[in-house]
């Protein structure tokens, strides 16, 4: 059992936001599920730092853009845990393409990834929370949700949705005792930044900061475990921008 009888489930869990989510809810006491969709290396690695804590871990590897794989990364996480206590979605990708020219297969596996996924999780999970009068959702959305950027309109509208179904999933379920949250994060560094798009449009983004610098993984972490914790439990339905002050 988790220290404090609890177990969560992180897409995306095994490197960056999603790995600092992973290791702090462990050091919180609960027994954790890392999602990843190819490394599994990397998954395993972050599940034994996890262990650490005195918590257990599990690789719960799946492709969170199928409804299918969906249900089975949950199901397996029930069956290891008993149920799926706190659920953080953050699996997401976020590819460049001008809008005319990207595919309609682009757009539909961007929206399944960003958007559907944390839908067909919460479907999945709720029913063991409400089981238990106790639960949590957090949803990763970040600046595309708030102000869009050129280039990246199915990831500024699939953000946008999180944000629609945060506020949705708080209304009809905060009556049953589970809090559903939304984290926008403004430009994070990598855990090993590269040469791409991606990079550069982190980089261009810093200059939007009051503070002058990119976050890190463990400061949206622990916006996450205030989410998660007792002391969290009046906050429902909100996006909290953890960005340095960026506004625009």
């Amino acid at each position: 059992m988790a220290v404090n009888g609890k177990a969560a489930l992180v897409t995306g869990g095994g490197r960056n936001i999603g790995r600092a989510c992973v290791l702090g809810l462990a050091e919180d006491g609960f027994n954790v599920a890392i999602n990843g969709a190819s490394d599994r290396g990397a998954c395993e690695r972050v599940a034994k730092e996890a262990e650490a804590f005195g918590v257990k871990a599990i690789v719960v590897m799946g492709d969170v853009g199928t409804s299918a794989d969906c249900k089975r990364i949950a199901d397996d996480v029930i069956k290891a845990f008993g149920a799926v206590d706190v659920l953080v979605n953050n699996a997401a990708i976020r590819p460049a393409a001008p809008f005319l020219e990207m595919s309609e297969a682009d757009w539909r596996r961007v929206i399944a990834i960003d958007l559907d996924a944390a839908v067909w999780l919460a479907r999945a999970c709720l029913p063991g929370m409400l089981e238990k009068k106790w639960g949590r959702i957090v949803n990763l959305t970040g600046m595309n949700a708030m102000h869009g950027y050129s280039g990246r309109a199915p990831v500024s509208v699939a953000k946008h949705g999180i944000w629609g179904l945060t506020k949705a999933l708080a209304k009809e379920f905060g009556p049953k005792g589970v809090t559903t949250n939304a984290i926008s994060p403004g430009p994070i560094a990598s855990d090993v930044e590269k040469e791409d798009d991606s990079f550069h449009h982190r980089n261009e983004s810093v200059a939007r900061v009051p503070l002058g610098r990119m976050g890190t993984p463990a400061e949206i972490a622990a916006t996450a475990r205030l989410l998660i914790s007792d002391g969290g439990a009046y906050i429902n339905g909100q996006m909290l921008q953890v960005n340095g002050g960026a506004q625009t």
